[in-house]
């Protein structure tokens, strides 16, 4: 079996969410927070994807946010395991509303910044980075229905509050930074990326890209004020990442595959990367008559404050055609495509693409040569536990095995990459689906979709798997 070198002081690790594993949601003057209205199950996505959502708590739904898998208690217990299985850092992020209950207080929150104190001293103790991802779902409820969400210019200055109060008080304790979750994840999924709901189809357009260049700004803002506060600091951006395959070699549908990634892969990249908007996306607005509201100073500050790496989330490839009839469709994570017949998926019918993961890493070297991190790659799946107890996942080691072969032929094919941090590494409730039973991790917890469960912790044979591919450095798959 060929073995592969991956890079000295090489950033194995572990990713996840605070929203998606803290609970608490109510604890330590906490504020609600959009993923706080999210009820669970199957009819989730359809709530993210529509029209007309209202953001208020249903008490005939069920919300497992609120307690996701207890994180907020059992933190110590979590990064013991963690540690056990040689995590060189740990993906987390801070839940805006616990710093800022309200999202627009002008003082933060001490139970709330003494709580991710509590973390990263903890984190350090097992000689564990932290790699903070400063937004990931979460923003305050306050600023969706009283500003509008990321529409609304007020937001940067509540964002800027918030990045400083963060970078001051953890200048000592985290020197990994991201700025916003799967940022164009909001072309899709406008709710949770973005802090409104469209209402109509034919007002889509002009508020998504008005949410997104106030999120340029304030992406541009956080890395400056990283850079001057905490010297030495890395700040990346993060992003969905799915290449796009044309369905065949007509000219028509590989224009459309084109025309898809720039879109989808790199628009929010280029404007954070390099500094400026794309010449692509100046013709679709003058397509679709978009005039975005861009104060004096924007541009040139998006110019200064691009980010040191891209971090990027990978689960599957997509294949497009640009006449989708007489063809079967494919589901994905919040994007699909059309079927690829070269390809199995996943229980949840997501393509599984190990190649996928060399050409991404490839692409976008090529594109920015800047580092990479890939911060979410993962297999969700229903785990059975045995009568012994034993949970043999060995699905998920051959999914992750190549992958990270993947990742390996792609440091031979000379990209730059910081590290490699497997999504879910405990199990957590999912973001599309709210589901427990879309499982993830290397560790085992004791919930279910029903909200039963002990929320005991268990190794699934993955976390020995794991745990001896870093105690190798990656030479032992």
């Amino acid at each position: 079996m060929k073995t592969y070198q991956f890079p000295e002081g090489f950033l194995w690790g572990g990713a996840t969410a605070a929203n998606q594993i803290e609970g608490g949601f109510h604890e330590g003057n906490k504020g609600l927070n959009i993923a706080d209205v999210l009820p669970g199950g199957k009819e989730r996505l359809s709530i993210l994807q529509s029209p007309g959502f209202n953001f208020e708590i249903d008490p005939e739904k069920d919300y497992p946010n609120h307690e996701a898998i207890d994180f907020y208690h059992r933190y110590k217990e979590d990064i013991a395991l963690f540690a056990e299985m040689g995590f060189k850092v740990f993906r987390m992020s801070i839940a805006w509303t616990r710093i800022f209950p309200n999202g627009n207080e002008l003082e933060a929150n001490e139970e709330g910044l003494a709580f991710y104190d509590r973390v990263f001293d903890e984190l350090h103790k097992n000689g564990i980075e932290p790699v903070v991802t400063i937004s990931h779902y979460e923003m305050p409820l306050n600023l969706v229905k009283e500003y509008g969400g990321w529409r609304n210019r007020k937001v940067v200055t509540f964002f800027e509050r918030y990045v400083n109060a963060i970078f001051h008080r953890y200048k000592n304790k985290v020197k990994y930074w991201m700025t916003f979750n799967e940022i164009n994840s909001g072309f899709i999924m406008p709710i949770q990326g973005l802090g409104f709901a469209i209402q109509t189809e034919e007002d889509k357009y002009k508020p998504t890209f008005q949410a997104f260049h106030h999120q340029f700004v304030a992406s541009a803002i956080a890395v400056k004020a990283c850079h001057d506060i905490i010297p030495g600091a890395q700040i990346g951006c993060m992003i969905l990442y799915a290449p796009v395959y044309s369905y065949d070699s007509n000219p028509e549908n590989v224009m459309y595959a084109l025309q898809e990634e720039r879109m989808f892969n790199y628009f929010c990249a280029d404007v954070q990367v390099r500094g400026e908007y794309p010449a692509f996306i100046k013709c679709y607005f003058d397509e679709l008559k978009i005039e975005l509201d861009i104060q004096e100073g924007d541009l040139e500050l998006i110019k200064e404050g691009t980010v040191d790496y891209v971090g990027f989330s990978y689960y599957m490839s997509r294949t497009e055609k640009k006449e989708k009839t007489d063809i079967e469709n494919s589901e994905g994570n919040l994007i699909g495509g059309v079927k690829n017949p070269f390809l199995k998926a996943s229980d949840w019918g997501w393509e599984i693409d190990p190649e996928g993961l060399r050409i991404s890493l490839n692409q976008l070297f090529d594109r920015y040569q800047v580092p990479l991190f890939v911060v979410e790659n993962g297999l969700g799946a229903y785990d059975k536990v045995e009568e012994d107890g034993s949970i043999n996942d060995d699905y998920r080691i051959d999914f992750l095995r190549n992958h990270i072969k993947a990742i390996g032929e792609a440091i031979e094919d000379g990209v730059e990459l910081m590290g490699y941090t497997s999504w879910g590494c405990i199990d957590l409730v999912s973001a599309s689906s709210g589901e427990f039973s879309k499982r993830y991790g290397f560790i085992y917890v004791d919930k279910h979709d029903d909200g039963s469960g002990t929320l005991a912790r268990k190794k699934k044979k993955s976390f020995f798997w794991y745990k001896d591919v870093i105690a190798t450095n990656g030479e032992r798959l």
